[in-house]
């Protein structure tokens, strides 16, 4: 305990030693301008559009002006030769904060123990030892160089400042009474301004220091939510495309076993096929083997997360059939649903039905939980070139619940569309408050025919593989 004391006691003296060296003395002279007042300022906000490029410059003339104020107090103050003296040593510290603001504070420093051990030869009733120009400008000083650095570099200019007074009240108690004067000393330190000197400096110092720590402390967090958003949209847009993965997986499946089945069988569909078209049937059927494996490869791996444990994996992949049965479910759920289908209803590719059911459960899902109480309209129409949605919800009814999370079914819609190069629009209804979900997604004119398993004559001998 004996040598464990004076080690961490010289440890943190080094501590304090390196941070004011670092603060106060390491490129205390480097420039370091003052800059302009940002576009994210309040003033700037509210300043006319024509007015901000000056706006900006606030913080440069209102420092100028505190100088020149200064400067003109010294010379009404002081009226013998020291008062132009005093005017520069209250003025320039000032000035030069606009361009180096820890060497300002230093120079600023060495004016106050100029006049606080009397070299100038200032009357006191100017203010002892910081006349009273100086003081201001003094801590005007102290406060650009704690808005500009390191929070513990106001605490270090502040001591530094307390060690001056009283050094400066020591050698003039000193020199100017003997030790049995002790009234007369006393009085010397009521006609001090010392005290009140640093406790205005250092309320003013804690003022700055703590709006300016509350200042970085809002940017660090907003800073954060704009990551952790970020974050939450890009982790979203994987699941989501994991989701889309899964389901295209059977889709694509199902039709590589079918050309797998029709090339085992194609040989057997005619008398002694030749051995090249033989041979070609059993590349084929090799090839969609090997697809089917890689598929089930893949589908391992991006299910290996997978969020939804309850569902089926060997459920077939609902299509535009099955939206009655969606219908239902939502319907029980508390949202009255009208369905309207236009147009003539043709075959389409499994991916965009999946595609079109899932975006009409996704905008069904936003109603019931952004509007409840409302009123949806589906459409589905069958044009030329494409297929058309159009999921439409009044305004809610009833109080909205809190919904985290909010955003992301439309940014899941959105990928689906994308991957089939569709169109959407999605937005909220000037006429009536509610929300309304446009897509287009293009298919082909004629789709084609899948032909079934059960039609294919396939020998005894020809297996279907697995999926």
């Amino acid at each position: 305990m004996t040598q464990t004391l004076p080690r961490t006691e010289l440890r943190i003296a080094r501590s304090a030693l390196s941070g004011l060296r670092q603060d106060l003395i390491d490129d205390a002279f480097a420039i370091r301008p003052l800059p302009p007042l940002s576009s994210g300022h309040p003033l700037m906000r509210r300043a006319p559009e024509r007015a901000r490029r000056y706006v900006g410059w606030l913080p440069h003339a209102a420092l100028s002006a505190c100088a020149f104020y200064v400067m003109a107090q010294s010379v009404f103050l002081v009226d013998n030769d020291m008062s132009l003296v005093l005017a520069l040593l209250s003025g320039v510290p000032l000035l030069l904060t606009l361009f180096r603001p820890v060497g300002a504070w230093w120079l600023s420093f060495g004016a106050s123990a100029t006049t606080g051990l009397g070299l100038l030869g200032l009357d006191q009733t100017v203010g002892w030892p910081w006349p009273i120009p100086l003081a201001i400008s003094h801590v005007l000083v102290m406060v650009v160089v704690a808005a500009r650095s390191r929070p513990r570099a106001a605490t270090e200019i502040w001591l530094l400042t307390a060690l001056l007074a009283a050094v400066a009240e020591y050698v003039d108690a000193d020199s100017r009474y003997t030790s049995d004067s002790l009234q007369m000393l006393a009085d010397s330190r009521i006609t001090s301004d010392s005290v009140q000197m640093l406790f205005v400096s250092g309320l003013v110092l804690c003022a700055v220091v703590t709006a300016r720590t509350l200042r970085e402390s809002k940017r660090r967090i907003a800073v954060q939510e704009s990551v952790t958003v970020e974050e939450r949209s890009r982790r979203t847009t994987l699941e989501e495309r994991a989701t889309i993965a899964r389901e295209l997986h059977d889709v694509v499946a199902h039709h590589m076993s079918v050309i797998a089945i029709q090339a085992e069988a194609a040989p057997y569909r005619v008398e002694n096929p030749p051995e090249e078209l033989t041979r070609s049937f059993a590349t084929i059927r090799e090839n969609a083997v090997i697809a089917l494996t890689e598929l089930r490869r893949v589908l391992g791996v991006v299910r290996a997360d997978d969020i939804d444990m309850d569902a089926d994996p060997e459920a077939p992949q609902p299509t535009l059939a099955a939206l009655e049965g969606l219908f239902a479910g939502v319907r029980a759920a508390g949202l009255t649903v009208d369905y309207v289908t236009t147009g003539a209803v043709r075959p389409l590719p499994q991916g965009v039905e999946l595609s079109a059911y899932r975006i009409v459960q996704e905008a069904l899902s936003n109603a019931l939980r952004h509007a409840p109480g409302s009123t949806a309209r589906v459409e589905v129409s069958h044009v030329l070139g494409g297929l058309g949605l159009r999921i439409v919800n009044g305004p809610p009814t009833k109080a909205v619940p809190p919904s985290p999370g909010m955003g992301h079914g439309l940014l899941g819609m959105r990928e689906r569309v994308a991957m089939l190069d569709g169109e959407i629009r999605a937005g909220a209804r000037e006429e009536d408050g509610g929300y309304e979900v446009t897509v287009f997604i293009p298919a082909p004119e004629t789709a084609v025919t899948e032909t079934s398993v059960r039609e294919t004559a396939v020998p005894e001998t020809a297996a279907e593989p697995e999926a």
